[in-house]
């Protein structure tokens, strides 16, 4: 981790340690790191391993037990100051980090430890290059759900290609995932099912016509199977962007699949993994 994006992570931390009853929604830390919000939360999580509201619900719950050990203030007086409005619910909160309640942890003086986080590294290492990419128009299917389920939407895409004689326009697959995982219900995550058309070909009316900017993208070349994405978009986001000097665009990533399990072993499945990057 160096530079600016080391800077940002203290900077945050920092943030909701010293505001622990304040606004710490996912807008006001991405402000805080000045970075959108698509992919701030991506790049603490890369960097950290956990996410920012897991961060937010450790460093509060260790600010109460604090004061719950250095000052005599009541409980319900310190769950507000650790930015719980409902005692109960700070209760709870406390409790699953504890395992006792905020009375019984007072009564033992600070007897246990504070929750710290332990970021687990990573040994994976990726090839990753920048590169200037054009522009890619898509005829695309949404699909809404868990990402692994987006076979569906490349199923219908595949049946109205293929009904319509559609496949010499196609000039490669693509799919475009509009959430963070980590952040979203798997029930809720959007993204579009895509295949790469030229400019002439006129969209069929039940399809979607996406159009993917052009610009400087970092592209992490993944080899093996589709389960080996989480690891790579971690690299990528992580130790690759936070080592890179670069400022990723506030557009969502996407993937490019160069083969697919139709016509290539797991293990020989070759996917491009693309964040789109500010100007240098």
């Amino acid at each position: 981790m160096t530079g600016q994006y080391e800077d940002r992570l203290l900077r945050v931390l920092s943030y909701i340690h010293d505001n622990p009853a304040g606004d710490l929604s996912l807008d006001a830390l991405a402000d805080v790191a000045a970075m959108s919000r698509f992919h701030w939360h991506r790049v603490f999580h890369a960097l950290t391993g956990e996410t920012c509201a897991e961060a937010v619900r450790r460093i509060r719950v260790s600010r109460a037990a604090f004061w719950l050990v250095q000052t005599d203030d009541p409980v319900h007086q310190i769950a507000r100051r650790a930015g719980y409005e409902n005692t109960d619910s700070f209760a709870r909160v406390f409790k699953d980090q504890f395992r006792v309640s905020p009375s019984a942890f007072r009564r033992l003086r600070g007897a246990l430890s504070a929750p710290v986080h332990q970021p687990i590294g990573k040994s994976d290492m990726y090839s990753v290059k920048v590169q200037d990419r054009s522009d890619m128009r898509l005829i695309a299917q949404q699909h809404v759900g868990p990402y692994q389920e987006i076979s569906q939407a490349f199923e219908k895409l595949s049946a109205v290609v293929s009904s319509r004689g559609l496949w010499p326009s196609v000039l490669g697959t693509t799919g475009i995932y509009y959430d963070d995982p980590s952040m979203v219900a798997p029930a809720d995550l959007r993204s579009h099912a895509g295949f790469i058309v030229g400019p002439d070909l006129a969209i069929p009316d039940d399809l979607e016509e996406v159009i993917v900017p052009g610009g400087a993208h970092a592209v992490l070349l993944l080899e093996g199977p589709y389960t080996g994405l989480p690891s790579a978009y971690d690299y990528l986001y992580g130790a690759w962007l936070a080592s890179s000097g670069r400022e990723p665009a506030d557009r969502p990533s996407f993937e490019v699949y160069l083969n697919s399990p139709m016509d290539a072993a797991p293990a020989d499945l070759r996917t491009e993994v693309c964040l789109p990057l500010k100007a240098a």
